[in-house]
């Protein structure tokens, strides 16, 4: 079980084009303040110097120039690297990047094993273990169900600008650039970022970029589907408003996208959330619905998904499909085994595989998501499912315990980038049942490596890794 096997990236296995951070390398002809990286829905220093609190400016914001081309490709090269590429170049430099983090893996797995390459399994050319070419995305262009927009300076010195960024936090050169020109992005998504970009200069409420030098309109979230579909999300920095204040301000949003100019965004739904730090999850500061439907629904593999405002859903749909497939096809569940599916956000991947296993666990931090998976089972009629809600490292250990004497296990993994909590590990290493395990990442190298060793390394009885390597 605990061999290094076929080692699942939505990066790599999935062809987000250009999307490639790791591999990204600084263009020769650009100077050091615009290179970067891509905060999205994050808060920075703003180019203008700090001012004390309470003051709303010290001096005027920095003209930086209009968003001309130069601005656009600096944004692509931050947010899609890898743009510049033909879509066949960029496969060939997204399975190169996962050959290196397994040849990694292999390195420090012989290490720890003390073994020069012994391991049985299929091979390709100068790795331990086979690695799959990068299966292309049926869609490579606005393929993005979430889109996620900041509000900061632009480059023409306007803090009420709309998009994403380009510099760092660490050099306090952050630049907020409209996003209309970037492949990935649906054209929905960028119109009802350039009407709440509208709305936001007409508003008298000043934006909120750093938290303790006040303001209030923070980030954008748009949500859409394949039947054109679409949710928007405000999220708002309360400040010190009484409910009244704030009452004026949600019905000033509603107004706008309701009956004026944002009413050609003809958005499904529209949330506003009153969050006063960088993210609020909908049991520290709910989700308030302003209008419309109060979720999002997809079709995908023959199921009706529902869709929170806040859970977590596969930004590519199309190419989640073909992930979810694919994890079928390696987990080899059957109607004799159990399919434990951690991180399950919506529940997708379970409730995709109930028809071919015995029955589904899924383990969820985010209740809305979980509240999803089970409407989701409920409307599709699938029976053979369980869902709890919670940290997986807190509810894992009891549930193994429940079933460690019962069939065997197939374990689906799809945690954050924050990866597996070493209880999550250890809970996997030393229980018998579970002879398959499939790791879905979104990002192969850093915690997921750490997690991958810690599942694939010899038995550690001082660390409370048992089980057997094979």
């Amino acid at each position: 079980m605990y061999s290094l096997r076929c080692f699942l990236s939505r990066v790599g296995l999935f062809s987000k084009p250009g999307l490639l951070p790791w591999c990204a390398r600084k263009p020769s002809d650009w100077s050091q303040p615009f290179w970067g990286t891509a905060c999205k829905g994050n808060f920075s220093h703003g180019i203008s110097k700090k001012c004390p609190r309470g003051q709303k400016s010290c001096e005027k914001p920095t003209y930086l120039g209009p968003l001309d081309g130069s601005w656009q490709e600096r944004l692509a090269d931050v947010v899609t690297p890898l743009w510049r590429l033909s879509y066949e170049e960029q496969l060939k430099v997204k399975f190169e990047a996962q050959k290196k983090i397994l040849q990694r893996l292999e390195s420090s797995l012989q290490m720890l094993n003390r073994v020069n390459g012994t391991i049985t399994a299929p091979k390709s050319e100068g790795l331990c273990c086979l690695l799959h070419p990068v299966i292309p995305s049926p869609i490579i262009n606005g393929y993005r169900n979430k889109s996620t927009f900041s509000v900061n300076q632009g480059p023409d010195g306007n803090p009420k600008t709309v998009g994403y960024y380009v510099g760092t936090w660490r050099d306090g050169n952050i630049v907020c650039v409209q996003p209309n020109h970037l492949k990935n992005i649906p054209q929905k998504h960028n119109q009802v970022a350039q009407y709440y970009e509208v709305f936001l200069r007409q508003s008298p409420m000043e934006p909120c970029l750093l938290f303790h030098e006040g303001g209030y309109w923070r980030e954008l979230i748009v949500r859409t589907n394949n039947q054109g579909h679409t949710m928007a999300i405000i999220i708002f920095h309360p400040q010190e408003l009484s409910q009244e204040e704030l009452h004026i301000q949600k019905e000033a949003i509603k107004e706008f996208f309701i009956k004026g100019p944002g009413a050609v965004c003809d958005l499904t739904s529209l949330y506003f959330q009153e969050c006063k730090m960088t993210r609020c999850s909908h049991q520290q500061s709910p989700y308030q619905l302003l209008f419309g439907e109060s979720h999002i629904f997809e079709d995908l593999l023959g199921l009706k998904i529902r869709i929170s405002p806040d859970a977590f859903f596969q930004i590519n749909t199309a190419g989640a499909e073909m992930l979810y497939r694919t994890v079928g096809e390696l987990s080899g569940v059957n109607s004799n085994t159990i399919l434990l599916d951690i991180c399950c956000g919506t529940g997708v991947i379970g409730l995709s595989l109930a028809r071919h296993a015995s029955q589904i666990l899924g383990i969820e931090l985010v209740e809305q998501a979980v509240e999803d998976a089970r409407w989701t089972a409920a409307f599709n009629g699938i029976t053979n499912c369980e869902f709890y809600t919670g940290r997986a490292e807190t509810i894992l250990p009891q549930l193994l315990k429940s079933k460690e004497d019962r069939q065997l296990i197939v374990a689906v993994v799809n945690p954050a980038r924050a990866g597996l909590h070493y209880q999550v590990v250890q809970a996997i290493r030393n229980c018998r049942a579970i002879r398959t395990l499939v790791f879905v990442s979104c990002k192969p190298h850093g915690e997921t490596t750490r997690n991958i060793i810690e599942l694939c390394c010899p038995p550690n009885f001082a660390k409370k890794l048992l089980g057997t390597t094979n």
